[in-house]
């Protein structure tokens, strides 16, 4: 019989050293952070002791000290460190809530932008190359809002930061899509944060706790639970035109 079978390139090794040493390299980098205590550094007490000294410095050499906050924001990120609260009101108190918000959305957008691509090719192309049917049907409907979808998490921080920077990368979000959206949906949740940097001296001197919940109002809610809701329209309005061509072709049946 003359027809030959067609070749059909086997799926890549799901665990490989080639693919998975980047990703060793960001575990052992927030393994190394915990273990020496790293996080103390990232603290309210930390800009309390410090802020004097961090300000003149800013002062001095403000292009030197705003690419340094930028590369140390992406690098957290990157690595997935604990301490982005404190970092991006010191950001607001340092530079101020305009310059503070631009430092934290790019420095921020790199790092996820990197754990992203780490993820992608370490883990999410072999996964992907194994996916069954219902999770090749998952992705499919995931990747044809990858955009809404992520600006709704970015917006709403329903689920952490490091969660959302990690399974658009194994459901095969566009690069486009992931950075657009993580660059898009983290400024205004930065610009409050940043903001509340701007007042951190009497936020000290208060005494106060210091947390999401304290800072997050209902007004600054209410805000940005809308800014999700005109996210969603798109995907509301696909869904009703979706459930609208359903109806229309169960009811031409004779």
């Amino acid at each position: 019989m003359g027809g030959g079978t067609a070749n059909v390139s086997p799926p890549p090794p799901l665990l490989s050293l080639r693919r998975l040493w980047p990703l060793l390299v960001l575990a052992a980098g927030l393994i190394g952070f915990l273990a020496m205590d790293g996080d103390r550094y990232l603290s309210l007490e930390s800009l309390r002791l410090y802020r004097t000294d961090l300000a003149a410095y800013v002062t001095d050499h403000t292009l030197f000290m705003a690419l340094c906050f930028l590369v140390a924001y992406a690098a957290m990120v990157a690595f997935s460190l604990p301490g982005g609260l404190i970092l991006t009101i010191a950001g607001g108190f340092l530079f101020g809530s305009i310059l503070g918000t631009a430092l934290v959305v790019v420095g921020a957008t790199l790092g996820a932008t990197v754990i992203f691509l780490i993820a992608k090719t370490a883990l999410g192309d072999p996964l992907r190359a194994r996916a069954g049917p219902a999770l090749l049907k998952m992705e499919a409907g995931f990747q044809e809002n990858a955009f809404n979808y992520l600006l709704i998490l970015r917006l709403i921080p329903l689920f952490p930061f490091f969660l959302v920077n990690l399974v658009p990368a194994f459901l095969g979000v566009k690069l486009r899509d992931y950075i657009l959206a993580t660059f898009i949906g983290i400024i205004p949740g930065t610009f409050v944060f940043s903001q509340v940097g701007t007042g951190l001296d009497s936020l000290l001197e208060s005494g106060d706790d210091l947390s999401v919940s304290s800072i997050m109002t209902d007004d600054i809610l209410a805000a940005m639970i809308g800014l999700a809701l005109l996210a969603a329209l798109p995907l509301l309005y696909k869904f009703y035109q979706a459930r609208k061509r359903d109806g229309m072709g169960g009811g031409g049946a004779a």
